[in-house]
């Protein structure tokens, strides 16, 4: 005769590993690493740069005022 298990029990333990595996599955989707983060901070900043030193002096005020 084969080994009696709980239902509920089992039930409950396959939604608990369903939703582990759902919820790892949306981390590695959408989450990046501290040192992802860092490395797309500093190129914006790097552009930012790059693009703020070739960006021509313009006086909108006129200096007779």
């Amino acid at each position: 005769m084969g080994d009696i298990i709980n239902l509920r029990r089992a039930r409950k333990a396959k939604q608990r590993d369903d939703e582990a595996r759902a919820a790892e599955a949306a981390r590695l989707a959408s989450g990046r690493t501290k040192a992802e983060k860092q490395h797309v901070k500093a190129l914006r900043a790097l552009d930012e740069r790059h693009i703020e030193g070739h960006r021509r002096e313009t006086s909108d005020r006129r200096s007779d005022d």
